[in-house]
């Protein structure tokens, strides 16, 4: 079969699992560059991603979802929950990622919701550099799909990209055919707005404690391009005074800190010189408030 013979494909390729298993370590290892912003901390993930992977033969539409989680505490959590349930209904592919040889109650979760769907279901088990007995993985796999009726499996380090073109090149195989429905250079839907937000937010749980990142919010007040330098303003929201204090840290020191890092990502990212000035602000409880969620972008 020539190259001109070989049909194109596009599809949506939906990317589900528990909190912290690495999806989106993995989706910024298949784009080959920064979308998802990537902490240790669970819940890093709030909003869904879209990440397009353009190649000769195939489009692929990535969307990366909040971690699917038990409880739903607050209105926040709650929101996190109805878009990782709602993504799966609209892939081509469901690619269920867990975290080494364990399979918890929240990868069964993710499990009942995807059984639902009739499209391929691929699972990947992430972080394998992290076992002791490698030898555990294959029993493990068997275990697993014994009667979980997965496509196939497939092993992966995604933070060295090991084992991605290989489930690239599987996931294109399950694509039904079609033209791309994005552009080649394209590869989000997201805008800079977006990601300027996010990578503050990034930078905020990366430096600060356990508890607060989930009480911090970011939204961007102000975005002005000129030839030379895009000036970014934008606004940190936390639930209470003392978290202000924190945020801010002795003398500003903190918030200083974490707008340099900010901006240097925004830099890569963008391409260009970023010029980024941070306040922080209280709205109390905003994470179980319905319109604070609106407000700050987490109504989609």
């Amino acid at each position: 079969m020539t190259a001109e013979s070989i049909p194109h494909r596009f599809g949506r390729v939906a990317l589900i699992g528990r909190p912290n298993v690495g999806k989106s370590t993995l989706l910024n290892a298949i784009l080959g560059t920064k979308l998802s912003i990537v902490t240790p901390k669970p819940q890093t993930t709030r909003h869904r991603i879209l990440g397009i992977e353009t190649r000769a033969d195939a489009q692929i539409a990535f969307i990366d979802t909040p971690g699917l989680h038990q409880g739903g505490k607050f209105a926040l959590n709650r929101q996190l929950n109805r878009v990782a349930r709602q993504v799966p209904e609209e892939a081509d592919v469901l690619v269920h990622v867990i975290d080494g040889a364990r399979w918890r109650d929240e990868d069964e979760d993710v499990w009942q919701l995807i059984a639902k769907q009739s499209v391929p279901r691929l699972l990947v088990v992430n972080k394998v550099d992290k076992l002791a007995d490698k030898k555990a993985l294959l029993p493990f796999a068997a275990d697993v799909t014994r009667e979980r009726p997965y496509a196939a499996v497939h092993f992966l380090v995604a933070r060295r990209g090991d084992g991605v073109p290989a489930l690239l090149d599987e996931i294109v195989g399950f694509l039904p055919e079609g033209p791309a429905e994005f552009g080649e250079d394209e590869f989000t839907d997201r805008s800079e707005r977006f990601l300027a937000a996010e990578l503050v937010r990034e930078q905020l749980m990366l430096q600060l404690g356990a508890e607060l990142p989930y009480a911090a919010a970011v939204e961007i007040e102000r975005f002005e391009d000129t030839p030379d330098i895009t000036r970014i303003g934008a606004v940190v929201w936390v639930e209470r005074e003392g978290q202000k204090g924190i945020v801010i840290g002795a003398g500003g020191a903190q918030l200083k800190k974490i707008g340099s890092s900010a901006r240097r990502a925004m830099e890569r990212v963008f391409d260009r010189r970023v010029f980024l000035e941070l306040w922080v602000r209280v709205r109390e409880s905003w994470s179980d408030d319905v319109a604070a969620l609106k407000q700050f972008g987490y109504s989609e």
